[in-house]
């Protein structure tokens, strides 16, 4: 029973991720749109049941899947194993972060445009100095909110920097969680932490920098439900503007790399497809629901891209490693629908103990 169901859950993911493998910026890799307007597509995407039957069913039998897994819970030793085994780098999901926040912004800045490919604007010695700054883990607070403000008044200038819409969940959780280690505020803050420092009577926001850490200590434990939020949020925007409201661009970039060649479906089916994939993922991660599965094909979706479409720039994708692999390693964190799940399941499990073993436990 239980090979049983993990061969269909293996099957609906692949189906999923290859259907995905479209989730490309669409604007990065095509010029040009079809000819078709949003009402036409909708109309005969909606009405062919080659699109809608496909559709219904993968939603349905998904479902299906997630209920019968909930209700068997197969493999929960091995998961268990898997999430302590992640846990143990939970100290380098800072460094992680700004290392993939830090080099799209270098990259950015040497190649002449402004943190998204489609915005052609030369702010080198800002992006450039940005991204160091977070590498090194040097003021890294400070250097995220800087960051965050500047994509935020870039955004209002340049609405095309919505296309990397995961740099503001990707600061702010840095800002909250700090440059971690190794880094240069780590190294900095020991030396001035030590007695007899010459460097601990040189510098100048120390106490300042301990006070503020002990105020936000609270707080980091919402690091995952930042990442969260900022990653769902996109996937759900680039689901939906750039694929169900933009048909005649998903429908070019189809027709450029010939997708319907290597699944023979109809070209509405990959766009209405991965349109509503990417806005389910995202629905997911926003809710916390199987935080880790959600981020690990997130992941998936991210490398067959890569392959599929050569033309999609990689470093406009670095960011959105580094948060679904940091999700990949800490899970939902608070005001996850996962959190309830294990408590439901741990209840469960002690409810059909018996009373020995509840005794024991």
């Amino acid at each position: 029973m239980y090979r049983a169901w993990i061969v269909t859950l293996i099957a609906l993911s692949s189906l999923l991720v290859a259907t995905s493998s479209v989730s490309a910026h669409e604007e990065y890799v095509v010029d040009e749109e079809q000819d078709v307007g949003l009402v036409e597509f909708l109309t005969e995407a909606l009405t062919d049941p080659f699109v809608v039957g496909p559709l219904l069913g993968g939603a349905v039998a998904t479902l299906a899947v997630l209920g019968g897994y909930l209700a068997i819970r197969p493999l929960q030793q091995d998961i268990g194993v898997f999430r302590f085994a992640m846990r143990e780098y939970s100290d380098y999901v800072p460094w992680l972060l700004r290392i993939s926040l830090g080099i799209p912004l270098i990259g950015a800045g040497f190649s002449g445009y402004f943190i998204s490919p489609a915005l052609e604007v030369d702010l080198r010695l800002l992006q450039v100095g940005l991204g160091f700054l977070l590498l090194f883990g040097f003021a890294t607070r400070l250097v995220a909110l800087v960051g965050l403000a500047t994509y935020l008044v870039g955004v209002a200038i340049w609405p095309t920097l919505l296309l990397q819409l995961e740099f503001i969940g990707g600061f702010a959780a840095l800002a909250l969680i700090g440059s971690g280690r190794p880094s240069a505020d780590h190294v900095l803050q020991r030396i001035a932490g030590t007695r007899g420092t010459v460097y601990r009577k040189l510098d100048p926001v120390h106490d300042w920098a301990d006070a503020f850490q002990s105020r936000i200590d609270p707080y980091e434990r919402l690091f995952p439900t930042v990442v969260r939020l900022g990653l769902g949020t996109t996937f759900i925007f680039l689901g939906v503007t750039q694929k169900l409201l933009q048909p005649a661009l998903a429908l070019a970039v189809v027709d450029r790399y010939d997708l319907t060649a290597v699944i023979p479906v109809a070209p509405e089916l990959w766009v209405m497809g991965a349109g509503l994939a990417e806005t389910a993922l995202g629905i997911a991660l926003i809710l916390g629901f199987f935080t880790r599965a959600s981020a690990a094909t997130a992941i998936t979706m991210f490398t067959l891209t890569l392959f599929a479409l050569p033309d999609d720039p990689v470093l406009a994708h670095v960011a959105l490693f580094g948060m679904a692999s940091a999700l990949l390693i800490t899970g939902g964190g608070p005001y996850a629908i996962d959190g309830t799940l294990e408590r439901l399941a741990t209840d469960a499990e002690r409810a059909d103990a018996t009373p020995t073993e509840a005794t024991t436990e």
